[in-house]
C-alpha cells in the first residue's frame, strides 16, 4: 500500500511540471505573437480576436451590469440635484410671481389715479433675429418678419428694455433693422429729469455719441436718456439708456438694449401723428369788440362768423 501511495505521487508531479511548462510556452508565445509587428501577425491576432472575444460575452456580463448599475446610480443623482435644483427655483418663481402681481395692481392704482390714456396704436409685433451684418461698417440685423405681417419702414424695434434702432428696409417676409450704433443713425432723444433735447447719433461703437444737447450744464452722466418724440418717426419716452461720458470727453449713451445678444425684437406698430398745416383751422377767428352805437341811432347789425346776425341794443 504504501509503494502504490508513492506511485501515485510520482505521476502527479511530472504531469504537474508538464502543464506549468505548457502553460508558461503558451503565454510567452501569446506575448511574442502580440508583439510582432507584421500584418500576417496582425491578420492572425485579427482572426483570433474575431472568434475568442465574442464567446466571452457571458464573461463580460457582470460586469457589464455593475457599471450599468454605476452609471444609473449616478444618474440618480444628478436627477435628485437637479429636482432640489428646480424647487428652489420654483419657490423663487413664485415669490417673484407675488411680487409681479402686487406691481401690477400698484400700476393700476397709479394709472387710475392720474386718469392714463394709453395709445391703442402702439402695439407690437415680435420677430427672431436671424443674421446680422457681419460688418464693422455697417450695424444693421435681420428679422423674419415682413410685409405679410404688416411692417413698415421707419418703426422702431426693442429688445424689451431698450431701444435697439428702426426698420429700414421691408420685404415679403423679411425686414432689415439699422441699430442705433450705425453711423446713418440719429435718433431726436430727451434727457431726464433736466428735459434737454439732443441728437443721438451712432459711430460704430457700442456707445453712441450724444450730439448738439442743448445746455450741456444741465446734464450729469447717470441721466435717463429717452426718445423725444421729435420729427414724428419715434413715439416719445422710449428708453435708450444712461448718459455716460467717454475717454474723450464727449457725451455717449450707454444703452440698454444688449446688441451683443439679440434673439427677439419687439417692433413697435407706430403711427406717425397727423401734420397740422393751417393753424387758423384750430380756434374759431377772435370778433373784434365794436363801439357802442350813439343816442337815437338804431342798432346796427354785423355778420358773425357762424352766419347768424348780432344786434347791439343801445340803452333808453
Amino acid at each position: 500500500m504504501a509503494r502504490d501511495r508513492q506511485t501515485g505521487e510520482d505521476y502527479v508531479s511530472p504531469v504537474r511540471r508538464l502543464l506549468v511548462g505548457v502553460l508558461v510556452l503558451f503565454l510567452l508565445g501569446t506575448f511574442v505573437i502580440w508583439r510582432i509587428d507584421n500584418p500576417r501577425v496582425e491578420r492572425f491576432r485579427m482572426m483570433v480576436i474575431d472568434r475568442v472575444v465574442p464567446s466571452f460575452d457571458w464573461a463580460m456580463a457582470p460586469v457589464t451590469g455593475i457599471a450599468n448599475l454605476l452609471a444609473d446610480f449616478q444618474s440618480y443623482q444628478r436627477l435628485a440635484q437637479q429636482n432640489v435644483d428646480l424647487r428652489r427655483e420654483l419657490q423663487d418663481m413664485k415669490s417673484w410671481r407675488e411680487a409681479a402681481i402686487q406691481l401690477d395692481q400698484e400700476n393700476a392704482r397709479l394709472r387710475d389715479l392720474i386718469n392714463v390714456q394709453m395709445d391703442p396704436q402702439l402695439t407690437r409685433i415680435t420677430g427672431v433675429v436671424m443674421a446680422d451684418s457681419g460688418s464693422p461698417f455697417r450695424q444693421t440685423v435681420l428679422l423674419n418678419v415682413g410685409a405679410r405681417d404688416g411692417i413698415l419702414d421707419g418703426w422702431p424695434a426693442m429688445d424689451g428694455i431698450g431701444l435697439v434702432g428702426r426698420i429700414s428696409g421691408v420685404g415679403q417676409e423679411t425686414s432689415r433693422v439699422i441699430l442705433v450704433t450705425d453711423t446713418s443713425s440719429q435718433i431726436a432723444v430727451s434727457i431726464q429729469p433736466s428735459g434737454q433735447r439732443a441728437i443721438l447719433t451712432g459711430d460704430n461703437t457700442i456707445n453712441p455719441l450724444l450730439e448738439f444737447i442743448e445746455d450741456p450744464d444741465l446734464v450729469k452722466p447717470g441721466d435717463r436718456v429717452v426718445t423725444s418724440g421729435d420729427g414724428g418717426v419715434f413715439p416719445a419716452d422710449l428708453l435708450v439708456g444712461q448718459l455716460a461720458r467717454g475717454t474723450d470727453g464727449r457725451f455717449r449713451a450707454r444703452l440698454s438694449a444688449d446688441l451683443e445678444r439679440l434673439e427677439f425684437l419687439r417692433v413697435l406698430r407706430s403711427q406717425p401723428t397727423a401734420r397740422i398745416e393751417d393753424a387758423g383751422t384750430l380756434l374759431a377767428p377772435m370778433i373784434p369788440p365794436q363801439p357802442p352805437a350813439p343816442e337815437g341811432e338804431t342798432p346796427e347789425t354785423s355778420d358773425a362768423p357762424d352766419g347768424t346776425e348780432t344786434a347791439d341794443s343801445t340803452d333808453g
